[in-house]
């Protein structure tokens, strides 16, 4: 399935499980309103989107409090990476830039990465 080529807004934990589940590869970014570091990944994460094809979903886990606990969100912007429906891996280090969260893909899901 070919993924959009810039980030889509999920709005409550049934809509990440569909889009997760929709996609073989997704990665999605949790923030949360007003933090700075997570609006400026929104551009990062939309030329990643475009450049690796890979689905990658945006979601404010205040708007469903319940992905606090269930993805054990201590600090945002998180990235989770979901293959086949299953969390494979996490960077929560702030702000990344695009070679930074490429590379992360790279690392975790090299066949999807391979067109950039």
């Amino acid at each position: 399935m070919t993924s959009p080529n810039k980030p889509r807004q999920l709005e409550t934990g049934d809509e990440l499980d569909e889009f997760v589940a929709t996609h073989d590869v997704a990665l999605v970014e949790f923030y949360t309103s007003g933090c700075a570091m997570c609006q400026a990944m929104e551009p990062v994460l939309g030329n990643v989107a475009r450049a690796t094809d890979i689905a990658i979903g945006m979601v404010n886990p205040r708007d469903d409090a319940d992905l606090v606990g269930r993805f054990n969100v201590q600090s945002v912007p998180l990235l989770v990476l979901f293959e086949d429906g299953m969390e494979t891996a996490r960077l929560a280090d702030g702000f990344q830039g695009g070679d930074a969260v490429t590379d992360f893909l790279a690392t975790n899901v090299p066949d999807a990465v391979d067109a950039s």
